[in-house]
Order: C-alpha cells, then sequence, then structure tokens
C-alpha cells in the first residue's frame, strides 16, 4: 500500500514573477527535478517561474538558508524577486518577527528589509571576474569599449557585457524593446559557449540617465515578466558604461522596480512589491 504525506505550499509573485514557496523550516523539504517539473508546468501543473524553499540556517549569523530551483528543475544560484516574496511569507507565517533577515543562497549572503509598506533587498556585491561570472572570453570577440564583447549567433553579432549577480547574466543594450525576437535571440544566447554554465540574458533600452526598459530571457525558463537579479545585472553594466545614474528605475514588462549601485565593491539595493496570491496542498509520494 502507498503511503502519501500533504505539503502545504505558497503561490506568490512579484511583478508577474511567480513562484511556488515552501517552509522548509517546519518541515524539512527537497524537492526532486521531476517533481519540479510537474508542478512547473502551466497547462498540467500549478505553473511557475521558480520554486523556491525557505530552509533553516546552516550558520549561526544568518536567519534563513534560500533555495532556488527553476522550472525545468535546475537549481539557481540566486532569484531577486524571490527575495521580497519569501521575506513577507517568513513574516506572515510566523517564522520571525524580525524586520530584519539575513539570508544565505548560493550565491552569497543578502539582506531583506521590511519597512514604509515595502521590501527592500541588499543583494551582494556584483562581480565581473570572468571566472566568477563564469564568463569565456576566448569563445567572443574583444571590442573597443571596456567590459563589452561581441558574440555570434548563426551569423548574427550582438554586444553582451557579462556581469555575475551570483548568477550570470549578459547583457545587451538596444534601441527599440518591443521589435525584439527575444525568444530566438535569448534562446541562442543562453546557450553560447562563452557561457559554459549558460546564462540570464537582459536586453536593455535606455531612455534617460534614471529610467531604462528592459525584457529578460531567464536561463532554465524562457522570457519571464520580471527578473530582480537580471535588473540589478543591467543597472551594473549601464553604470560601467556610464549610461545612467547611481539611482535607477527599472520597468519591466511585469512593472517597475527601483534600484541603486554606487560602483565598486558595493552592493546592488533593490526595492519592489510582493504579492500573496494562494495557498494550496500537494498529495507527495
Amino acid at each position: 500500500m502507498s503511503v502519501s504525506a500533504t505539503q502545504k505550499f505558497y503561490k506568490m509573485h512579484s511583478l508577474g514573477n511567480d513562484f511556488m514557496v515552501f517552509d522548509g523550516v517546519n518541515r524539512n523539504f527537497t524537492p526532486n527535478k521531476a517533481l519540479i517539473q510537474t508542478w512547473g508546468c502551466r497547462h498540467t501543473g500549478i505553473g511557475f517561474d521558480q520554486l523556491l524553499v525557505i530552509a533553516p540556517p546552516e550558520n549561526p549569523d544568518v536567519d534563513f538558508n534560500y533555495r532556488v530551483f527553476n522550472a525545468d528543475g535546475s537549481e539557481a544560484e540566486q532569484c531577486g524577486n524571490g527575495t521580497r516574496c519569501v521575506t513577507a511569507l517568513a513574516r506572515t507565517i510566523g517564522l520571525t518577527k524580525k524586520d530584519h533577515l539575513v539570508w544565505q543562497s548560493l550565491a552569497g549572503r543578502f539582506e531583506t528589509e521590511i519597512g514604509n509598506g515595502h521590501i527592500s533587498t541588499t543583494m551582494t556585491v556584483p562581480n565581473l571576474e570572468h571566472s566568477t561570472i563564469p564568463f569565456d572570453p576566448s569563445r567572443a570577440a574583444a571590442t573597443n569599449r571596456p567590459h563589452v564583447y561581441q558574440l555570434d549567433v548563426d551569423d548574427e553579432l550582438y554586444h553582451v557585457t557579462p556581469v555575475s549577480m551570483g548568477n550570470p547574466h549578459a547583457v545587451l543594450f538596444v534601441d527599440n524593446l518591443f521589435d525584439l525576437d527575444v525568444d530566438r535571440i535569448g534562446s541562442a544566447l543562453t546557450d553560447h559557449p562563452a557561457f559554459p554554465e549558460r546564462t540570464n540574458v537582459e536586453f536593455c533600452q535606455i531612455v534617460d540617465r534614471q529610467f531604462l526598459r528592459m525584457r529578460v530571457y531567464e536561463r532554465g525558463i524562457g522570457e519571464t515578466s520580471a527578473c530582480g537579479t537580471g535588473a540589478c545585472a543591467t543597472v551594473v553594466a549601464a553604470n560601467l558604461l556610464e549610461l545612467v545614474n547611481n539611482r535607477v528605475k527599472v520597468s519591466l514588462p511585469g512593472g517597475k522596480l527601483k534600484l541603486e549601485w554606487h560602483g565598486g565593491a558595493t552592493p546592488v539595493y533593490m526595492a519592489g512589491p510582493s504579492t500573496f496570491v494562494y495557498t494550496g496542498e500537494l498529495d507527495l509520494p
């Protein structure tokens, strides 16, 4: 006779970047790849961009560990928009009473703050070291601009700025976001051999020095309505190329984020919404 157990989950989103979230503190929970793919399917499952797990801390100076899984079952290092959702959920279900939380993900430590009706995240310091991103410049062509490389995909040339926010990003600056075939270009660039662990791909249109528009093709998912780490990487790249100021509003298909970066070895600050959708239960084998 088979025995099943019931597992509660929470459906949440930020700017349409949607998540299935689990409390792994009160009950140990480690999903497997097949289950994630089943749940992640929008036609036959629950549907989400990422599955997030709030886990017990592994170090005494951390409040929680944070695990992120893409809809294809692969584990990701970080999810910026998800940081606000897990923070809101931790408070809502009584995992903490703190306003300031320290988290540990595969990308490193980061902090979240609840206040004034919103949640902000102090992300990790961006990294431009090729070996850390990881990015292989021998598979790309250098340009006359620092931090910009040329990639050849199907006889088309794309200029990208590689950035790590604990996870890899390739940022492209374009004149018009709305005429782009993001799925075609994004899928080609995400698997480019210059990025040995694949990459997220951001397409950015600069409106002025305080405002930019962005679309994103996420590794292991496809185009999403928003990506927090992608917005961070884009603001970093735009600052490196001296296209924007330190404080920037980023408009994505799902809404807007506020970001701030002061260059060098300083973290990226990001603020935006988080939304609770519903609670559900699963029968686990």
